[in-house]
């Protein structure tokens, strides 16, 4: 049972969910990114280069066992969720940005995925030398990430009225199959859950936080608008786990190595909220005072 709705399941429910992204996203979209080049260029950089550092960084202090080492990096290498839209939208960032960001780093995402994750393996050998992800593996993430993306955008130009009408009920049913298949998983594969979880909630809990920090600081130090570093700080901070549940436990046949984005999963709704709290707050704190007559 366990093992057909991860090997079935998952794949499925992430191929609704990036189709989802596909019937939300034109070519106007990525036509965004020459209005605000800046801000892409270092929300990318912040991305691809700083977080798999920071990443890696911090697998050693916390001195992970390889298998969830690699799992770790295998969460910082895959690109933003879908969420981060919608977190983008509560606290009012740019959630054109947001847009551009997600199609651009999903399809950066097949090819810088699968060279972290086997430098990865490469560095911290988790033992098994056929984990790592080889040239069918690697397009076979190309199948699983970008394939329903294109196709949901075929849709979008072809029939723009009925993705506009399935965008909603595609986004229901991916998170509906997406819960199934994950507290399956969880439960065929219990006892391992329970005896890592409580070493990586704070591994995770940590990486999110400075992920989210990064993201936000860094543009705002590079002179990038406010809502600008708000849209890159979601986007950065928020990780796909969907995908990293997906690649560990179906390319790389891995439970052990999805228990850092399960975990991570759960936790990053509260700790998103959390930030967006904290800086808008800060916001308030820091406007002017009105004049007094």
């Amino acid at each position: 049972m366990g093992s057909a709705l991860t090997t079935i399941g998952l794949p499925v429910a992430l191929g609704i969910i990036m189709l989802g992204l596909g019937l939300s996203l034109t070519l106007g979209d990525f036509k965004r990114i020459a209005k605000h080049p800046k801000a892409v260029i270092i929300a990318l950089v912040c991305q691809l280069v700083l977080l798999p550092l920071v990443c890696f960084g911090l697998v050693l202090l916390f001195r992970l066992p390889p298998v969830l080492a690699v799992g770790m990096m295998l969460l910082a290498a895959s690109p933003g969720g879908t969420t981060a839209n919608l977190y983008s939208h509560l606290f009012r960032g740019d959630i054109a940005l947001n847009i551009s960001l997600t199609a651009i780093n999903s399809i950066i995402a097949v090819f810088t995925l699968p060279l972290i994750v086997n430098l990865s393996i490469a560095y911290f050998e988790p033992g098994d030398g056929q984990v790592g992800i080889q040239l069918a593996k690697a397009l076979e993430v190309f199948a699983i990430v970008l394939l329903p993306v294109a196709l949901g955008m075929l849709i979008r130009w072809w029939k723009p009225r009925f993705a506009e009408r399935m965008d909603k009920p595609v986004r229901i049913a991916s998170i509906i199959i997406l819960v199934i298949v994950i507290v399956g998983a969880v439960v065929s594969n219990l006892a391992v859950f329970l005896e890592n979880v409580v070493a990586l909630a704070g591994v995770t809990v940590l990486f999110c936080l400075l992920s989210l920090t990064i993201g936000f600081l860094v543009p705002r130090l590079l002179r990038v608008s406010r809502e600008q570093a708000i849209a890159s700080s979601f986007e950065i901070g928020i990780h796909n786990a969907t995908l990293a549940i997906v690649i560990a436990q179906t390319v790389l046949n891995n439970f052990e190595m999805s228990l850092p984005g399960a975990v991570y999963g759960v936790l990053m709704f509260f700790i998103a909220a959390a930030f967006g709290f904290a800086i808008r707050g800060r916001r308030t704190a820091d406007a002017p005072a009105p004049a007094t007559p």
